[in-house]
């Protein structure tokens, strides 16, 4: 018969991954097919990206990186 694990050895116990991260600042794992960097324009009263047309009906994320 094992003992049991001793308290901070186990995995629940660890800081997350990016814990050591700034302040407001979170860090995101993501998978998918292909990535553009763009600068935000305005437009009217919001912001806009212009991405390719191909991706037009497609499902993407944007993450804020700096503010």
């Amino acid at each position: 018969m094992s003992a049991p694990p001793s308290p901070g050895k186990r995995p629940a116990d660890r800081p997350p991954p990016g814990a050591g991260l700034s302040p407001g600042r979170n860090k995101f794992e993501v998978y998918g097919e292909e990535m553009v960097e763009k600068k935000v324009t305005q437009s009217s009263k919001s912001g806009r990206v212009y991405l390719p047309q191909g991706w037009i009906g497609k499902r993407v994320k944007i993450i804020l990186v700096s503010k």
